[in-house]
């Protein structure tokens, strides 16, 4: 399962990028999405690119609790530094 959170991982900083990049193409006027530069837009290559990083999105939603540190019941909360 460590395998599948880490690739899920990735892809949904790649999908997170590009969607950042998508966003600032548009007030430049530019098409900056780089799924459909480097894979041809409407392919099924760059259709299945979306569609790995949309699922790397639920598998990360559904597992997010039981992986992090963070959100981990059983961890105590984080004390702020005195100052």
């Amino acid at each position: 399962m460590k395998a599948v959170h880490k690739i899920a991982f990735i892809l949904l900083v790649i999908g997170g990028l590009n969607w950042l990049l998508v966003g600032l193409g548009i007030w430049f006027n530019g098409n900056w999405n780089v799924v459909d530069n480097l894979l041809v837009a409407g392919s099924t290559l760059s259709s299945i690119v979306y569609v790995l990083v949309g699922l790397s999105a639920i598998v990360l939603l559904c597992t997010h609790k039981k992986n992090c540190k963070c959100c981990d019941s059983s961890a105590s909360a984080p004390v702020a530094p005195k100052m």
